[in-house]
């Protein structure tokens, strides 16, 4: 089975099993506004596994560099909460295909890459992919 990444814009295919939304909203950039463009992209929300507000606040209009968000936002999957969402993400995706998906379009800078890094350090047969 394979833990996939994509942008949650970009079409669905048949292949990628259960369409799991890891973002901390579905709105638009005024934090408020419901984004009717993801509609329907989605099977699942885990909502958190997104970042937390103040550090997408930091990043988006703080200029907050991305090792450092990065570095913060690892951190955070380091809550003992979180970590069981990411053992468990983890364990589904052993037996079933999985796509984690979030506004970026590509993965270098997103958080859905981490997720599923930290899911296959967790369990390193897990194959990752990114589209």
């Amino acid at each position: 089975m394979t833990l996939y990444t994509k942008c949650i814009l970009n079409p669905a295919s048949s292949e990628e099993g259960v369409r799991i939304s890891v973002m901390s909203r579905h709105t638009l950039n005024d934090g408020k506004t419901p984004d009717t463009r993801l509609n329907d992209q989605y099977l699942e929300h885990l909502q958190k596994l997104g970042p937390p507000a103040k550090l997408i606040g930091d990043y988006y209009k703080r200029g907050l560099k991305w090792e450092e968000f990065e570095k913060r936002y690892l951190d955070y999957l380091q809550n003992p909460e979180i970590k069981n969402l990411i053992e468990d993400l983890a364990r589904r995706a052993l037996v079933k295909d999985l796509t984690l998906l979030c506004i970026e379009e590509t993965p270098e800078r997103c958080h859905r890459r981490l997720i599923a890094e930290e899911c296959q350090r967790l369990m390193p047969e897990l194959k990752v992919e990114h589209r």
